[in-house]
């Protein structure tokens, strides 16, 4: 490795490297027409499967998620823990320091619009939909050898249930896919693609090739298949909360339908005008929503109780983890079938939109530490997650102990059915079906811009045409498996089947993801710099006390690592890393467009502007003017704000 101090080598040691951001790379970002084509290709088929064979497509997608639980529940089981384990690991060891972008980045988003978007993203849209419902479950019919249903002790058990599905576990998943991401697309210079998250395993050729293709187009697929899943079941409830407020009763699908349109309109226009102002207005907005309705519903609601059963479920929730870790289907047919229902099908859900809100996590979560992005992604949600649930689902089970007669199914009904019962009823209803729709539109724009992303190489803002057509086609296969079903929803069950399913092959790759980080991890420049500092410490200090005894001082001098037990660079590692920061640090690349490549190819010297000047919105550039071997800075809204030293970040 040459001298860093050299004026004659252009290179840069390894662990100076202050982090590489992908768009300080020389990408050109243009639609991968093999992926888009094989996935849109994909959509379609399974649109007309459904159209044409509507039981066969039902039948086959039951099946396969029947064998699925069965047979490899306890991979989904296992896996869940280990995720969880290896993200407080990751976010509490050794490498919590490091940070997800430059030494010296800021944040781009504040605290409250960083988490409301999280929730928006990962799962505000089940939040509502099972507040109430699944407590209520639960608390009626309990986890097999557990407790008697209809008591106190059975409120509290379903409580701690829920939390389990929905607590630490469930967004560590998210987690995972997060910050691999953001670790390789804005500290290392990767694009921001699930493929590139195993460049540490495969290599960049292989993740660039047939391997990394497939791996993007199966993180498309199951992202519309989720999204349009969503938008099914929370245009269900929106059409109920129409029909309880018009009081005009069943309406049919004729209303759900145009629901949908509606949603996936507005979704469309929140994603076409991007992060910043779309998806964090509406997000702040229904966070702002959500507390309101939570405070009402606490305050005109059995508080007391409420308040007492909070502190009293997170200390059954910590002693029973064990035993509701080590649950399985070894413990008899009805736990076996709870299981199936409910605690696997909720660990394949969960992974299978690992793509999507991991891809878009970590597009909001550049500049943050791994300590602080562990702590907030995995820790303040399931904070904030046992909240919601202790108001919403304390008050349908008081509701229900004292005779209100509430029916858990459909569950998209609970929670009108216990505002029903409180005052402002008619209020209420209404803010809850704006509710669902605000949540449902943040988490489809931030899926369509995370399809679009995979679709166009990563590009960080892909082009709206394409955001367009992916928005267009998840309202499109949510609206015709609705018509498909006759209002019973079978083909919506088939559609969330098939996307459940498809979580087994991704959560394999979940396991490669953990190994891929950790690799990376190992070689960072912040990693690398504790192990310089270490062992040039300890042999100065050795030398030292041997020479002059007590009287000695640490100066800084040339040695021979070659003889040390510890390798110090990577040559096909390191250095390669080293070269490519070397290379982008002689001026910001242009991110170019397929619009921009294809008047270059016409016109070469005229069609691309002068990248000294030119920057896309939102993604920055050069500074105007800025010559070769200056420091890139982004522009734009979004841009990261210098903070501090890089030296700094070691303290």
């Amino acid at each position: 490795m040459p001298d860093s101090n050299d004026s004659s080598s252009p290179e840069i040691h390894p662990a100076l490297i202050p982090g590489l951001g992908v768009e300080q790379t020389n990408r050109a970002f243009r639609t991968d027409r093999v992926v888009f084509g094989v996935a849109i290709g994909f959509a379609v088929a399974f649109i007309v499967w459904g159209i044409l064979g509507g039981d066969s497509l039902g039948d086959t997608a039951s099946a396969a998620l029947d064998w699925v639980v069965e047979y490899m529940g306890f991979f989904f089981t296992t896996l869940a823990t280990v995720v969880l384990v290896f993200m407080l690991f990751v976010g509490f060891g050794r490498y919590g320091r490091i940070r997800l972008g430059r030494d010296d980045e800021e944040p781009e988003y504040k605290v409250f619009s960083w988490i409301s978007m999280l929730f928006a993203a990962g799962m505000g849209i089940g939040l509502v939909f099972w507040g109430a419902a699944e407590p209520l479950t639960f608390f009626e019919s309990p986890p097999p050898g557990t407790v008697e249903a209809g008591t106190i002790a059975a409120m509290h058990t379903a409580q701690v249930q829920v939390l389990f599905h929905w607590g630490p576990q469930a967004w560590s998943f998210y987690a995972l896919v997060g910050g691999a991401i953001a670790y390789g697309a804005y500290r290392k210079g990767r694009t921001p693609l699930i493929s590139s998250i195993f460049a540490p395993l495969l290599g960049e050729q292989r993740t660039n090739g047939p391997v990394g293709r497939i791996i993007d187009i199966f993180a498309i697929i199951v992202t519309l298949f989720g999204t349009a899943a969503s938008l099914g079941l929370g245009a269900l409830q929106i059409g109920h909360g129409v029909e309880l407020v018009a009081g005009l009763g069943d309406l049919g699908n004729g209303l759900v339908i145009a629901v949908i349109a509606v949603l996936t309109a507005a979704f469309i226009a929140s994603a076409v005008s991007g992060v910043s102002k779309g998806i964090r207005a509406l997000s702040n907005i229904n966070s702002v929503m959500a507390i309101v309705l939570a405070f009402f519903v606490f305050f005109v609601g059995p508080s007391m109780l409420i308040l007492n059963i909070i502190p009293s479920v997170a200390a059954h929730f910590i002693g029973d983890l064990p035993d509701l870790i080590g649950r399985s289907g070894s413990q008899g047919e009805q736990t076996q079938a709870f299981l199936s229902a409910w605690t696997i099908f909720y660990w394949a859900w969960w992974i299978s939109w690992s793509p999507f809100v991991g891809m878009f996590i970590a597009k909001i979560s550049r500049g943050r530490t791994l300590r602080q992005f562990v702590s907030v992604v995995v820790l303040v949600p399931s904070a904030v997650s046992f909240l919601w649930f202790a108001i919403f689902g304390t008050t349908a089970i008081d509701q229900q102990m004292n005779g209100a007669g509430l029916e858990v199914s459909p569950p998209e009904n609970v929670l009108f059915g216990v505002l029903g019962n409180l005052p402002f009823a008619g209020f209420t209803t209404i803010l809850l079906a704006v509710l669902v729709a605000i949540f449902f539109i943040t988490g489809a724009d931030s899926a369509s811009l995370v399809m679009g992303t995979l679709s166009q190489q990563g590009r960080p803002d892909p082009s709206r045409w394409v955001t367009v057509l992916w928005g267009a086609l998840v309202g499109s296969i949510a609206a015709v498996l609705l018509a498909t079903g006759d209002g019973s929803g079978e083909g919506l069950q088939a559609l969330q089947n098939a996307t459940i399913v498809a979580a087994l092959p991704f959560g394999v790759i979940m396991a490669g993801m953990m190994i891929a980080l950790v690799k990376d991890l190992r070689r960072d420049p912040l990693i690398l710099r504790d192990a310089y500092a270490e062992r040039a410490v300890r042999h100065s200090v050795r030398t030292g006390l041997e020479e002059y005894g007590d009287d000695f001082a640490l100066v800084p001098s040339e040695y021979d690592h070659s003889k040390d037990d510890l390798a110090w660079v990577e040559p096909n590692v390191d250095e390669q890393f080293g070269k490519v920061y070397t290379t982008s640090e002689t001026g910001m690349m242009p991110i170019i467009s397929e619009d921009d490549a294809a008047r270059a190819k016409a016109t070469p010297e005229q069609s691309i502007p002068d990248r000294s000047t030119w920057a896309p919105p939102g993604l920055g550039g050069e500074t105007p003017g800025a010559g070769p071997g200056s420091n890139p800075v982004r522009e734009g809204p979004d841009a990261p704000k210098r903070r501090r030293a890089p030296d700094e970040t070691d303290d």
